[in-house]
Formats: structure tokens, C-alpha cells, sequence
């Protein structure tokens, strides 16, 4: 039985948004385990996933060790469309219903491609709910937030009008010229399957309203305010997000792990090495435990005043010692935990107990 037809076992389910949409989930994978939510990003389409030899092998994959949950934005897939404008806003409000419908009190947080924005915001937002952020062939910032020239924004209106169109026409050249893009080195199954998986995720107006939504999302400001352990990961040969916006990305998350994927596609397909490597990856940084750190009782002190949320200044005046005794054991205690940073260690010292 071949990837693209054997079954794999999930739960859907449905919640609502403000407006009424539905929003349509499945929960897949070692039900139990640690939550891996994905945010949704292009074309998504929760049953027609488990069909998928792109998407089918890596949630099969990456659920042998954890559960995963995904959902259709609105508009797409099995979810029903609304008259709210599409916008960095209306993917976080998706999150938040898709997460509180769950259950879940934490969870790791995966944001794809367009969907790594509304990661970050989510996360940013709702530091207490999300214990890992994993980020894969990710940006901060749409196209009309990179000073982008004259010619490519004429080039990026034409692709807009290019899809409205052609979309709803059924035209397998139109989604063959996106598909040529994302995954460069697919064979002809998955070449098919990825023309139909857009094809029955949305209709055409719908398809270029995502796209333009996704061009106009800002998440930079958000992105040094994200506490939780952060993993970006971005193909070296990426074409439809160069891996300099996977860099920018990595760099605007205090701490954040960056891992370089030996691949030339958008995401690295099954065949390749780097798959198994982007997905022990995942796997190993959401489901690994630490081992359990040792404090002194001083230490546990000034661990349990960080996670309060005090300062140098106000932990200084607690404890009766000068701002520069603090600032050195602050160090030591960071180096201890293994976290860079405060935003870090407030996180660690929290999941701690202290």
C-alpha cells in the first residue's frame, strides 16, 4: 500500500470563531504524548492530509512521539469562510480557538511558511500556553514589508490575478506553476497530489485573499517578546522563502536554535535525508527531557525571584546585595539552567516550579 492511500488513524472535530466560522481539527499521532499544534498555513485541507504523500509521511512521522493537531483556517478546507478581513489578528483568534477546544494547558506550537508569523504572535501573546515554538521554512514579515521594487510588486499583483482566476478554471498549469516553485525536486505523485491538495483547499478568490493577507502580516515587533525555547528550520535551497528571511527570523527570537536543512525544496520531501533529519529534529527538541538541574538553595531563591518577573534592581534590593553581585550570579544561574537570556530563563525556572 502505497504512502498516499494507506490510512492513518485521527480525530476530527469542529469549534467556532468570534464571527461563527467553523473551524474544522483533527487530533492524529500518539494521542497523550506531548501537543504539537500546527499552525495553518498554505492550502490546508485536515482529511485530505491523511491522503497526502507530502503531508501523510510527516505527521505519521513526527507522531510516533507526539500528538498532533491541525486545523483548516477559515476558508479552507473543511472550515466555512466568514466576511472578516483576513490578517495576522484573525490567524491568531484560529489558534487560540483550535487550542482552548483542545485542552491542552500547554503545548508546542509549529508555524509553517505563512503560518510562522502567527506563531510567533500566538506565542508572544500566550507565553504561559506554549512550551516549544518550532518554525520551518518561516519569515516575520509579508512581501509588502520588505521594500520590495516597483517590478515585484506588478509581478506579485499579476500572480494574485493569475490565481483568482485560473484557480476556480480548475487550470492544473496554474497551481503547476506554484507547485514548480515549492518543491522543485518532487516527483510526479507528489507534483499531482500537491495540484490537488490546493486545488480542494479553496476556491480561487479565497486562495488570493490568503496570499495577499499573508503579504501584509507583520510579526516583528512580536518576535523578541516570545519566551519559549524556539527552533527555526529553513531548506539552503529554498525558492519560495530564501533562507536569508530564515536567518532574519532566527535572529529576531532571543535564543532561538537555527538548523540548516540540506535541501532545495520549500520543505524536504520524504525521499531526502534532510526529511528524517527535520523530523527527528522536531521530535527530539518538543519531546526530549531535560535532565533534572541541581540548585543551591541561594540559586532557588534568586530562581523563584526571575520567575516572579522581578528585575536586577528590585532582586537586589530583596536580597540585601549590590546590582553587580547580582548581575554575576545571574550569569552563572542562566549558564546553569542552560537558557540565554532572562525571557529564557522565566520560562524554565516557571516549568521548574520555582
Amino acid at each position: 500500500m502505497s504512502l498516499s492511500t494507506r490510512p492513518l488513524t485521527h480525530e476530527l472535530r469542529f469549534t467556532h470563531v468570534a464571527s461563527g466560522a467553523r473551524i474544522a481539527w483533527a487530533r492524529s499521532g500518539r494521542l497523550g504524548a506531548p501537543v504539537l499544534l500546527r499552525a495553518a498555513h498554505w492550502m490546508t485541507h485536515v482529511d485530505y492530509d491523511l491522503r497526502s504523500p507530502l503531508w501523510q509521511p510527516f505527521i505519521e512521522r513526527i507522531g510516533r512521539q507526539l500528538e498532533v493537531v491541525r486545523y483548516d483556517e477559515r476558508g479552507c478546507g473543511l472550515s466555512t469562510a466568514d466576511d472578516v478581513l483576513l490578517s495576522l489578528d484573525t490567524a491568531v483568534e484560529e489558534i487560540e480557538v483550535v487550542a482552548e477546544a483542545h485542552g491542552a494547558e500547554r503545548f508546542a506550537l509549529l508555524g509553517i511558511s505563512g503560518g510562522a508569523a502567527a506563531a510567533v504572535a500566538y506565542a508572544a501573546r500566550h507565553s504561559e500556553r506554549v512550551s516549544h515554538l518550532i518554525l520551518l521554512a518561516g519569515y516575520t514579515h509579508g512581501l509588502l514589508h520588505r521594500n520590495p521594487s516597483a517590478q515585484t510588486l506588478a509581478f506579485h499583483e499579476a500572480q494574485l490575478k493569475l490565481i483568482e482566476l485560473g484557480w476556480g478554471r480548475n487550470d492544473p498549469g496554474v497551481q503547476a506553476m506554484f507547485t514548480s516553485r515549492f518543491m522543485p525536486g518532487g516527483n510526479a505523485e507528489q507534483i499531482a497530489s500537491f495540484n490537488e491538495h490546493q486545488r480542494l483547499s479553496c476556491g480561487g478568490q479565497r486562495a488570493a485573499a490568503i496570499v495577499r493577507a499573508k503579504s501584509e502580516q507583520d510579526a516583528r515587533a512580536l518576535a523578541a517578546k516570545v519566551q519559549a525555547p524556539t527552533l527555526v528550520l529553513h531548506s539552503e535551497g529554498d525558492l519560495v522563502i530564501p533562507l536569508a528571511l530564515g536567518h532574519e527570523l532566527a535572529a529576531s527570537i532571543p535564543g532561538a536554535r537555527f538548523e540548516l536543512l540540506r535541501s532545495r525544496n520549500h520543505l524536504p520531501l520524504p525521499q531526502e535525508p534532510a526529511f528524517e533529519r527535520m523530523c527527528q529534529v522536531i521530535t527530539e527538541f518538543v519531546a526530549q527531557k531535560p535532565s533534572p538541574v541541581q540548585l543551591t538553595p541561594r540559586e532557588r531563591e534568586l530562581a523563584g525571584l526571575v520567575g516572579q518577573g522581578l528585575d536586577n534592581l528590585q532582586i537586589a534590593a530583596r536580597l540585601g546585595l549590590a546590582d553587580k553581585t547580582v548581575r554575576n550570579m545571574l550569569s552563572a544561574l542562566y549558564t546553569k539552567l542552560g537558557v540565554e537570556g532572562r525571557a529564557m530563563a522565566v520560562v524554565k525556572v516557571r516549568d521548574m516550579g520555582l
